[in-house]
């Protein structure tokens, strides 16, 4: 369970606001999204990735104190890191294939199945 930013008392992970202090905990509208808050006077723009590579379209851009896009640029680079994963033996890729797709294996299952039976009956 997470804690507010503000108050530090544990809330639900789905709260829109703090039921402590009323912080406003996620977008309006948007229970699902983040909102991101600026700690003491610094703007968030100046640690945010969309900031640094100039693709950033909010209005409130380089003097954002909370934003629901905001991506820290410290953690960019790591969480970039854990996502490529390489593959060198195509016996894990038919392994992971198979994991991913338990339905069509079984249909496949299925239809071999049929048709060993298909041919035993000749």
């Amino acid at each position: 369970m997470p804690n507010c930013p503000k108050c530090h008392q544990p809330i639900g992970s789905q709260m829109v606001t703090c039921s402590h202090c009323g912080t406003v905990l996620k977008a309006y509208g948007h229970p699902g999204i983040t909102l991101h808050r600026a700690r003491e006077d610094q703007p968030l723009c100046e640690s945010c990735t969309y900031h640094a590579d100039d693709t950033c379209t909010f209005p409130q851009r380089p003097y954002a104190q909370e934003c629901t896009l905001y991506n820290d640029i410290s953690q960019a680079q790591v969480e970039i890191d854990q996502i490529y994963v390489p593959r060198s033996l195509p016996l894990q890729t038919v392994r992971l294939w198979c994991q991913r797709n338990p339905a069509l294996l079984g249909l496949l299952g299925l239809v071999a199945v049929s048709f060993l039976l298909t041919l035993i009956a000749f």
